[in-house]
């Protein structure tokens, strides 16, 4: 065999070699390609998901942090309705205690004769006993219990937001046979307003007048002592509870 015949030979099996292993390079290759274009479809699917997971928390954030400034602002105006209701029952307490600093002032002369100011959960009282303001049984106002409700009167009329319960009180004794002491006990509290409305000026829609008869004792009805106790009427003035509500309102 010639050298050229050789070198054709040998060149003629390099290259199917050659185009064997080629092609099974090319196969590997596109084998490769193939796992890694569904690694990348598969990923793409996970940065999709990941991207939905992420809107779908952007919006759940959204939301909450909306409820949370909507819940937030309400606590603000709560915490100021309740701070300007603080303040004012503050004003209405100081205001009730200038009043009652005032009213002992303007009662001091009948301090002696049955008449107790004091201040009591919120409110103001002015008791006066039955002696002072009328005769045992009746209900007709004498001169000395007139003169001391001017007295109060012009400390009412200087505070005319105040609002005043009169209150008429009775012992458990009968005064006459079919007589009734819670009658008398609002005819009393009645005579009062009246007093009050035609004498002194007093506003009227102001005033509420009621008896509770024998049934608000503060003493023993079984001794004389404790019935005069309980024969008084008690005057009772209220701060301005429209204004507190209103505020709360606002």
């Amino acid at each position: 065999m010639s050298h050229k015949k050789t070198m054709l030979i040998s060149l003629c099996v390099a290259i199917v070699f050659f185009s064997c292993g080629t092609k099974k390079k090319l196969a590997n290759a596109m084998t490769e390609i193939d796992q890694l274009k569904a690694q990348n479809a598969q990923l793409s699917n996970t940065v999709n998901d990941l991207k939905n997971q992420v809107s779908d928390l952007t919006a759940r954030n959204n939301s909450i942090t909306a409820e949370y400034n909507q819940y937030k602002a309400r606590c603000q105006e709560s915490e100021r309705k309740l701070q300007a209701v603080r303040e004012l029952l503050q004003e209405q307490y100081n205001t009730l205690q200038l009043v009652e600093k005032k009213i002992e002032e303007a009662l001091a002369d009948f301090r002696d004769k049955g008449v107790d100011v004091y201040y009591k959960d919120g409110l103001v009282y002015v008791r006066i006993a039955e002696s002072l303001l009328y005769k045992s049984g009746s209900a007709k106002l004498g001169d000395p219990g007139k003169t001391a409700l001017g007295d109060l009167a012009s400390v009412l009329n200087d505070y005319p937001k105040l609002k005043v319960i009169v209150l008429g009180n009775t012992d458990d004794v009968m005064f006459k046979k079919g007589s009734d002491n819670w009658t008398l006990s609002t005819e009393r509290a009645n005579g009062v307003i009246r007093i009050l409305r035609d004498d002194y000026k007093v506003d009227p829609t102001r005033l509420t007048a009621a008896g509770k008869g024998k049934y608000n004792p503060i003493a023993d009805n079984t001794t004389e002592e404790g019935r005069a106790k309980n024969r008084r009427t008690d005057i009772i003035l209220n701060p301005d509870l429209e204004r507190i509500w209103l505020s709360v309102q606002q």
